[in-house]
């Protein structure tokens, strides 16, 4: 029997809950304002982010939104390692993928979450 995928996204500046399973900023720049003490993250995947053109060109502009997620999705196919990192926390239970944007219904953790869910087949 396959068990779906229980995968959450979560800005980085709420707090903690135990309910969040396993803790994956996919920023691939540090959050402003967030120590690396106080950042409660079991791993910082920053390879998960888009790379720096793409993020510029988006500039969370959600006009771009669906072109952001084409090439998006385009680069994750090229990243083959960190996916199937990804893939493996989320078999093994719940796992919240942390971003910094203020946008939290178009922002590249809830790409990747679409993009996830899409792999798991």
């Amino acid at each position: 029997m396959v068990t779906a995928m229980d995968i959450k996204t979560k800005r980085v500046y709420e707090p903690a809950s135990k309910d969040d399973g396993a803790r994956v900023l996919v920023d691939r720049l540090w959050p402003r304002g967030i120590s690396k003490e106080k950042m409660e993250a079991d791993l910082w995947l920053k390879e998960a982010g888009p790379s720096t053109e793409l993020r510029k060109w988006f500039n969370h502009d959600r006009a771009k939104w669906e072109e952001f997620r084409s090439r998006y999705f385009k680069e994750l196919d090229g990243n083959a390692e960190t996916i199937d990192q990804l893939l493996e926390l989320a078999a093994k239970g719940r796992v919240t993928l942390l971003f910094s944007a203020h946008d939290e219904e178009f922002n590249q953790a809830v790409a990747l979450k679409e993009y996830l869910l899409a792999k798991r087949g």
